[in-house]
Order: structure tokens, then C-alpha cells, then sequence
């Protein structure tokens, strides 16, 4: 593998939400950052201020572009958004939490919750949609930078999705990895695939 063709992609979940803490739904729901988000925004700026980035990619929802712009302002790139890196959309299931879910939708649930590939709540995304999306994004943005190191700024779902690629990792297989905010994760994409290089790397957290 040439690494002269290969495009070096760190990933990166936003930063915490009120909605994160409160353990309700997100989605496509345009939530911003807490206090603590905004910390963590300027932790991964500090962590990542030596990088050489040829573009800072990000989901143009709230919480994602706030954790990206102190990066972006710290290298003096723009930030270029791309609605194909936001968090799976799960419809009616957004802004409610677990337990309001079950209660109301049992059946639907317990598919969501065995990660049944084809299932989507009512108005959202199924895994196979959202992997779908996701890689086809992600595929073209590496390609457009063989030889550089990109930023993909983006959500839990987006990260999982990118590990279980890189990793051959089934759809429906519990996860075991962890999609902590603000952490640094990196892959590397060539024309032989994806594969993880470090992830869920938390060390400019820990003050």
C-alpha cells in the first residue's frame, strides 16, 4: 500500500449536549453544545493544533460545527459542511428518551435495540440507510485528498459506522468500542479499503 495515494482521516464525535446528558434522542435534531461540549471543543483544538490538515469536514448540525470551529479557527481553515455526515435521523424517536420509547413503541424497541438492519422509527433511518450515507460521504471526501490527513467532525452514529467498515464489523453486532465525545480516532483510507489506525484516543480530556 502506497501511502502517497492514501488518505489519513481522523474522526471525531461532537461534543456534549443537554440531550446527551439527559440521555434523549438527538438525530437530526439541531441541539448545541453544553458548557461541557464547549470544553471539549477547545481541549480537541489544543489537542490537534500541531495537525497538518489539508480540510476540516463537519455535519451541519449545531453541536458538530461548534466543536469544530475552534479547530478551524486555530488552523485558519474553513469549515466545509456536509449534511451526509449527520447522525442517523430516527424520526418520532427524537427528543425522547429510552424508557418513553419502550413504553410507547415496545415492538419497535426491541428491533431498534437487537439492531435489526432494516428497521427505522417512523419518519427516520434504518442502519443499512445510515451506513449507506455515511460511507458513500466519507468515500468521496477521502478520495478528493490522497496524500493528506483530513478532519471528519461528526456524530456517534457516523463514528460507529466507519469503525464496524474499517473493522468487517456486521451491522447488527453489539458494539464494544467506544464513540466517547470529542475523542480522537484514526483511520487511514486506500484504495485496498479502511482500516483503524488508533481509536477513542480521550488524553486531552483528562484535566
Amino acid at each position: 500500500m502506497s501511502l502517497d495515494s492514501a488518505t489519513q482521516v481522523l474522526a471525531v464525535r461532537h461534543g456534549e449536549t443537554d440531550w446527551n446528558l439527559a440521555g434523549r434522542i438527538q438525530g437530526h435534531s439541531d441541539i448545541g453544545l453544553n458548557e461541557r461540549g464547549l470544553w471539549q471543543a477547545q481541549r480537541l483544538a489544543d489537542a490537534l493544533a500541531d495537525e497538518v490538515l489539508a480540510a476540516i469536514y463537519c455535519s451541519d448540525l449545531s453541536r458538530a460545527v461548534q466543536t469544530a470551529q475552534p479547530l478551524a479557527q486555530r488552523l485558519g481553515l474553513p469549515l466545509r459542511c456536509d449534511k451526509g455526515l449527520r447522525e442517523r435521523s430516527f424520526g418520532a424517536f427524537e427528543g425522547l428518551h429510552w424508557a418513553e420509547i419502550a413504553a410507547q413503541w415496545p415492538e419497535q424497541s426491541e428491533r431498534w435495540h437487537r439492531r435489526d438492519p432494516l428497521f427505522a422509527a417512523d419518519g427516520g433511518e434504518s442502519l443499512q440507510e445510515l451506513h449507506a450515507r455515511v460511507l458513500s460521504t466519507a468515500e468521496l471526501l477521502a478520495k478528493n485528498h490522497p496524500g493528506q490527513q483530513i478532519l471528519l467532525l461528526a456524530h456517534g452514529g457516523v463514528m460507529d459506522t466507519l469503525f464496524r467498515h474499517a473493522t468487517h464489523a456486521a451491522l447488527d453486532v453489539s458494539r464494544s468500542w467506544e464513540l466517547g465525545h470529542a475523542r480522537i480516532n484514526r483511520l487511514l483510507r486506500s484504495d485496498e479499503g479502511w482500516r483503524v489506525i488508533a481509536w477513542g484516543d480521550g488524553r486531552h480530556l483528562e484535566s
